[in-house]
């Protein structure tokens, strides 16, 4: 099983396998498709695990005998992208996210908070206190 999140701004798709010893046979098969499809080689990248913590339940993107595809929850993409915090790209998509959830602050926050990456909260914190009174004002 695989979760895949896919952001149009950029040109790979970040996965995080849930069954390791599935892991060679998922390269084996993005190698695949991007020999057909004429993609990079690189277009699925496992690299966004650093910034996953904990699984959420999110909405199946696609499913097949042998394989579910979901997406993390938007909590948890939010968290993940308030943990990296690297570039505007982070920014704009937190931006995003965030506009995309309801509920006052303090329950966004807390709904927020379970995923982050342990060391990372305060920089998250902020980020997070940065985008809403850019958004919302100091509410």
């Amino acid at each position: 099983m695989s979760t895949i999140t896919r952001q149009e701004a950029t040109r790979d798709v970040d996965a995080i396998i849930l069954a390791p010893p599935e892991t060679a046979k998922v390269r084996e098969l993005a190698q695949a498709v991007a020999d057909e499809l004429g993609w990079p080689h690189d277009w699925l990248n496992d690299g966004a695990k650093g910034f996953m913590i904990g699984i959420s339940s999110g909405p199946v993107i696609f499913s097949a005998p042998g394989i579910e595809v979901r997406s993390p929850s938007t909590a948890q993409l939010l968290a993940m992208k308030l943990s990296a915090w690297r570039d505007d790209i982070d920014i704009a998509d937190a931006r995003r996210l965030l506009q995309e959830m309801s509920g006052s602050r303090n329950e966004i926050w807390l709904a927020v908070e379970p995923f982050l990456i342990p060391g990372d909260e305060l920089k998250a914190q902020f980020a997070f206190a940065d985008l809403w009174e850019t958004l919302y004002g100091d509410d």
